[in-house]
């Protein structure tokens, strides 16, 4: 059975490309915080394991795999373009 996760908030590396910006999402409550590094969530989307969406203006939006033009995997959501922004406007985890 596929678990929906809510992604609350990221981890950022320094790095000016907005597509390899993010190293970790993480979310859950003040009591039961959890983060992943993005080479899990991947691994977790493409096996069909979890289903990881964000809040968009009360909106709930699907979190997709897409590759750059080098081949690299990373993550957006549904309605981005190329870049991962709804993702990169979450706050970061503490």
């Amino acid at each position: 059975m596929q678990k929906t996760v809510q992604i609350k908030c990221i981890r950022r590396v320094n790095n000016w490309k907005p597509r390899e910006s993010i190293s970790h999402v993480g979310g859950g409550t003040l009591a039961n915080r959890w983060t992943l590094e993005l080479g899990e969530v991947i691994q977790k989307i493409e096996s069909g394991e979890c289903l990881f969406f964000v809040h968009v203006d009360g909106d709930p939006l699907a979190v997709e795999i897409a590759v750059d033009r080098e081949g690299k995997k990373y993550i957006k959501t549904v309605a981005d373009s190329d870049l991962p922004a709804d993702l990169l406007s979450l706050p970061d985890c503490p």
